[in-house]
């Protein structure tokens, strides 16, 4: 089964292309100008286990926020592209991710139906130069492409670095277990309507 999909998506702000393969082992190339950014898509990618491209050129000049969200929006297209339907697979996945004295948890149901919860608190407006605020634009961006419905939670945490980053790796090993595939769904989506 070839799990791969490839989606670019230019707008008069950005252009950005993605490729990912979900049974690839975590190899990453990132490219969107903006480095801790890129640091998070990079423990996407290696703590799924995907391998993951992702090339983006943005408005910089202006902000980050166009290049983030879009950024989401293309990684959620190519998620739902890599699955059509998305059928033989687990469909639910869940992780807590600790790092230091930060905790956070991530639950989510490829269902087709999406939606973000985000309980994620910052006790800072910016991580070096980078806005915290564009992290739920990130992740809701993602949500509403990948048809994911995403609970994002920071149970407890002091540190903005590692608030973001629990909460990438939370993401990205939920999604990991959403996309094994389910030897009992016989290739068919898990649901009872049998379709999503």
């Amino acid at each position: 089964m070839n799990r791969t999909a490839e989606v670019v998506r230019e707008t008069k702000e950005t252009r950005i292309r993605v490729s990912i393969d979900l049974d690839g082992t975590g190899v990453t190339q990132v490219s969107t100008g903006v480095g801790f950014f890129d640091h998070m898509l990079e423990a996407f990618g290696r703590h799924g286990g995907f391998d993951l491209t992702v090339e983006a050129k943005g408005d910089l000049h202006i902000d980050m926020h166009h290049t983030v969200e879009d950024t989401g929006i293309v990684l959620g297209q190519a998620v739902a592209k890599a699955l059509p339907g998305f059928k033989g697979v687990r469909r639910f996945g869940h992780a807590y991710i600790p790092m230091d004295e930060t905790l956070s948890r991530c639950a989510l149901d490829l269902s087709g139906r999406a939606y973000l919860i985000w309980k994620v608190e910052f006790p800072t407006e910016k991580i070096g130069v980078f806005d915290t605020q564009l992290f739920k634009e990130f992740h809701q961006a993602f949500a509403m492409n990948a048809g994911a419905c995403v609970h994002l939670e920071t149970l407890y945490g002091d540190n903005s670095h590692h608030i973001a980053e629990s909460g990438f790796k939370a993401l990205a090993r939920a999604l990991r277990m959403a996309v094994e595939i389910d030897a009992k769904a016989g290739g068919q989506p898990v649901s009872t309507k049998g379709v999503l």
